[in-house]
């Protein structure tokens, strides 16, 4: 008999692949349990096959509760939202008490909908059973000849195990052939050259040097805006700040990069890269003030790429990279959040533009001309948008105006620098002691002691600890001839840094005293 049921249950999962174009999830190592999956619109049609007997229906009950279990824990698998079991047993006999109740569907109590149908297939019930699954499945089953000889039996059951077999082995290889569509030649190219850059910026200043970063093509919001270096987007996307920073964006970049590459091939990976870092860098410059270098915006477009590739193919995804890939982007996102020197808006911003990206290129051998122009509408309308944005927000940012002041005197552009310093004084922020101190280098340039000495003085009421603030005022008090006053500040510089020449040299000129 053991022959028959067999028979009858490779018969029947031949069927539903064949003939209604259900997908073989799964085949235990006995040969006597199988699960098969069909997505039909939101409902992922799941068929669970067993050749198992249970004498008592509490027995059948417990192994219930189990096959629901086993769908929760594979429900991120399955394509569907709503999820409809057919538990289907195949014995020679049925339980020998009453389990006629379990006919009617069943649910579990979660968020997503999972029912399921249950079919016992013994020998008495057989016909009776198969026709309900058939009407319940919507499927025709084919009849089962058990009169033919053991032999035949033997050999139809061979051929019907290899057609399973050759089954889940060639959705094996599509799997393969979808991981292995280009070859990660350019993720190379990119690593040699942001390693490249990390050294020529070491070998001029040093990663870490502000002005190093800025003058090799940092994001630096004052540049881009006053002066239209919008190319600083993407030099940006080449320059890290220190060994660490770069190092974690190379190894993220290697196997991200090769991944990526390999499924949507080298020109797609190379504008979904181009793409993401463009839209990460945007979005730092709208949403943050600060200079600003790395992958990362591109990195997170990376991901943003694997997303969209598990939109289409959602059971490759959360059988291979899919768990993994949603917890990364989760603790970067949290990690990101945590700490303040970490520019989350370009990670968010990348993620968002490499999805759009991808569904611009959209995957190989895939095409959808009116989703791909209408992503390219969006992608191209949020960037107008965020650029928009972030030239109100920066102009309104007292950061930003601080960082042009700066700028500005260093450049001697001193009429301008004071015009910037009005609008970051109008401006919120805490920042004021640091424009003030500032805008009275610029008056001194000028000529004009007296507006320098009153931003000095306002300066030094808000924040006491910058020596330079006390040592300028005490040259223009001592210019006046205001030496009371001058005595004080320049005491006051000498204690801040009684290490400065310069210091030591004023101290001494209008105290009349020997520095110690």
């Amino acid at each position: 008999m053991y022959l028959d049921e067999q028979y009858k249950l490779y018969k029947l999962a031949v069927q539903f692949v064949s003939a209604d174009n259900y997908d073989v999830l799964y085949v235990n190592d006995q040969g006597n349990e199988i699960w098969l999956e069909k997505k039909q619109g939101k409902t992922s049609n799941v068929v669970r096959l067993i050749n198992q007997g249970f004498d008592w229906t509490n027995h059948l009950k417990k192994d219930i509760a189990v096959v629901f279990q086993k769908v929760k824990a594979m429900k991120r698998m399955l394509r569907g939202r709503i999820i409809e079991i057919h538990n289907i047993y195949i014995s020679e006999h049925a339980p020998v008490d009453n389990w006629e109740l379990l006919k009617k569907p069943m649910k579990l109590n979660t968020k997503q909908s999972i029912s399921m149908h249950l079919y016992y297939l013994s020998n008495s019930l057989y016909e009776e059973e198969k026709q309900r699954l058939a009407n319940e499945v919507g499927v025709s089953i084919t009849d089962t000849d058990l009169s033919l000889d053991i032999e035949e039996k033997e050999r139809k059951l061979v051929s019907y195990k290899q057609y399973l077999t050759q089954h889940v082995f060639d959705h094996q290889q599509q799997t393969k052939a979808v991981f292995s569509f280009g070859k990660p030649r350019l993720t190379y190219i990119i690593l040699l050259l942001c390693i490249g850059m990390f050294l020529l910026l070491e070998l001029n200043g040093g990663s870490k040097n502000t002005e190093t970063l800025i003058k090799f093509g940092a994001k630096f919001n004052p540049a881009i805006i006053e002066d239209g270096e919008w190319w600083r987007i993407i030099s940006s996307m080449f320059l890290h700040i220190g060994l660490l920073h770069l190092a974690m964006n190379m190894i993220a970049v290697y196997y991200l990069g090769s991944l990526v590459e390999r499924i949507y091939g080298s020109i797609r990976f190379l504008i979904i890269y181009f793409l993401a870092g463009i839209g990460g860098g945007l979005a730092s410059f709208a949403f943050s003030v600060n200079i600003a270098a790395g992958a990362s915006g591109a990195l997170f477009g990376l991901f943003g790429a694997l997303l969209f590739f598990g939109l289409y193919h959602r059971t490759i995804f959360f059988q291979t990279i899919g768990t993994n890939v949603l917890l990364l982007i989760g603790i970067n996102i949290v990690f990101g959040f945590s700490v303040p020197q970490i520019d989350n808006s370009a990670h968010l911003g990348g993620l968002i533009a490499g999805f759009i990206a991808s569904s611009i290129v959209h995957l190989p051998k895939h095409r959808e001309l009116l989703k791909q122009l209408s992503a390219l509408v969006i992608f191209i309308a949020l960037l107008f948008g965020v650029v928009q944005y972030g030239l109100v927000n920066n102009q309104n940012s007292q950061l930003y105006h601080a960082m042009q002041l700066e700028r500005l005197v260093k450049e001697g552009n001193y009429d301008k620098a004071i015009e910037h310093a009005n609008q970051a004084l109008r401006s919120e922020g805490d920042l004021k002691a640091a424009i003030l101190f500032q805008r009275s280098y610029a008056y001194i340039k000028l000529n004009q002691p007296d507006k320098a000495i009153k931003d000095l003085e306002k300066s030094i009421e808000l924040d006491n600890s910058v020596p330079e603030a006390h040592y300028n005022l005490a040259s223009l008090y001592f210019r006046k001839g205001e030496m009371n006053k001058a005595d004080a500040a320049i005491e006051k510089a000498y204690q801040l840094d009684p290490n400065n020449p310069k210091f030591t040299e004023l101290y001494e000129e209008i105290t009349g005293k020997v520095a110690k």
